[in-house]
């Protein structure tokens, strides 16, 4: 076995030890995997969802709806007023609808918009107020390859993800003289409740496991110093629609 393909197995180390952060869309899916990878590592995580369970794999957990942006601006400080610091966010809800655009509500392309790029604004905002104050910390955005292809019935998710790629771009560059670090995560499809409850008949042998990617966030989130990875992919060797 080689030392990469034994990188997993070190999930254990407690590199992120006294570490602080808040996971959004933390209670299952990909946003559960992430929250364990990072508190098996050392950190506290709070867990942030809409549908926050008493409890989630250990984590803290923080109910909250993104699509209210008074709450999603509070989340950042609600980490602050718990435990004195934020060392880390990782924006990881999404939301989607497969639909055409002609069978597209207005008001659920408002509700993906909001909370797939509207919230992540809304929570790093919040949090560049508080890092910036502090030393500085790191933002993970989960984007997703549908901000570097597209395809039909998701017009709404498309302009969400490449809107979300932009901005953490823009973000990387806002926070660099911060000591910010601002990655995109641009991550193909995953075995989650997200793509196998809306698509049953899918393939599940070309589809990530979510630890995969949440080993990848835990690597963004491990660079040393001031080295940042502005943006990094991760897809199953056997995602066959990426060219």
């Amino acid at each position: 076995m080689t030392a990469l393909q034994g990188r997993p197995a070190q999930a254990a180390q407690r590199d992120f030890e006294g570490r602080v952060g808040l996971v959004t869309g933390g209670a299952g899916g990909l946003g559960s995997a992430i929250c364990e990878r990072l508190r098996s590592a050392g950190a506290t995580v709070v867990a942030a969802d809409i549908k926050a369970p008493a409890s989630s794999h250990g984590n803290e957990v923080l109910e909250l709806d993104l699509t209210d942006a008074d709450s999603a601006m509070n989340a950042p400080r609600e980490v602050i007023n718990r435990y004195g610091r934020l060392d880390f966010v990782v924006n990881n809800a999404g939301v989607d609808l497969t639909a055409p655009i002609g069978e597209m509500p207005v008001g659920e392309w408002d509700r993906i918009l909001d909370v797939n790029l509207r919230a992540p604004f809304v929570v790093s905002k919040a949090a560049f107020d508080v890092m910036s104050k502090t030393g500085g910390g790191a933002i993970v955005n989960i984007v997703s390859t549908a901000a570097k292809r597209a395809w039909a019935n998701a017009s709404a998710y498309h302009a969400s993800k490449w809107g979300l790629l932009g901005l953490s771009h823009a973000l990387h560059v806002e926070g660099r003289e911060q000591d910010i670090k601002v990655t995109a995560v641009i991550a193909g499809g995953m075995r989650t409740p997200f793509l196998l409850d809306r698509f049953p008949d899918i393939d599940i042998d070309t589809l990530l496991d979510p630890s995969a990617v949440a080993e990848t966030v835990a690597f963004a989130l491990s660079q040393p110093g001031r080295v940042v990875i502005p943006e990094i992919m991760v897809l199953s060797m056997k995602e066959t629609s990426w060219p």
